[in-house]
């Protein structure tokens, strides 16, 4: 079951009551502008795609976020938590993820970082993607957004640090890549976006998959 709506993600997350949610997984804005606008030019081996200008990157979340987020679930991922650990409180973690993207020749970062909860060992994934190469090319990923993560990083973190029956949280849903990793997984996701623009290319990227799935079942 995926439960998306177009909304504030503090509005819905005031729906729920305490530990609700088994896991959220979580990729807000990191407060660097990468939200439209830079990757016009970033690339040098191909032609990035161009995506609507917008200004929800100007900032990060502030520290109210994080205490609902961490009111509503038992565990998170934060995906990005490097250029804000300073607002997650009590973010002491030896467990973090590394997504190393294998760039190539770009000025975009080598390695993504994630936070977790948990107390495990930190843990690395290797997974391209860079500009037209991708590490699963059988399966390339049309990218409707700018900081849009492959579907494959999204089922390594469910693989990983979720359990069958876990409820889980997306409060930025972006590109639905994680809806698309959930639905694969058989995982249940409630997850919003409040740009109507990407809420519905989220969902018609969804609703895409879901067909084909079902064409090939």
């Amino acid at each position: 079951m995926i439960t998306a709506t177009n909304e504030d993600n503090m509005v819905m997350m005031k729906r729920y009551p305490d530990n609700y949610f088994d896991l959220a997984i979580v990729d807000p804005p990191y407060g660097i502008g990468e939200d439209g606008l830079k990757n016009h030019s970033r690339g040098k081996a191909t032609k990035p795609t161009l995506y609507t200008p917008k200004k929800w990157d100007s900032e990060a979340p502030d520290k109210s976020y994080f205490i609902e987020l961490q009111r509503v679930s038992k565990n998170q991922i934060i995906f990005g938590a490097n250029h804000f650990i300073q607002n997650i409180p009590n973010a002491n973690s030896s467990s973090w993820i590394v997504w190393d993207k294998q760039n190539g020749d770009n000025d975009f970062a080598d390695c993504e970082l994630a936070y977790t909860s948990f107390k495990t060992a930190v843990r690395k994934y290797t997974f391209r993607w860079a500009g037209m190469l991708q590490g699963d090319m059988k399966n390339k990923e049309i990218r409707i957004h700018p900081t849009q993560k492959p579907v494959k990083l999204y089922e390594f973190c469910l693989m990983n640090y979720a359990e069958v029956g876990f409820k889980i949280l997306d409060t930025h849903r972006g590109s639905a890549s994680l809806d698309i990793a959930c639905h694969n997984l058989g995982f249940d996701l409630w997850t919003c976006d409040m740009d109507l623009e990407y809420f519905e290319k989220g969902n018609k990227r969804l609703f895409e998959h879901q067909q084909q799935i079902r064409m090939f079942a």
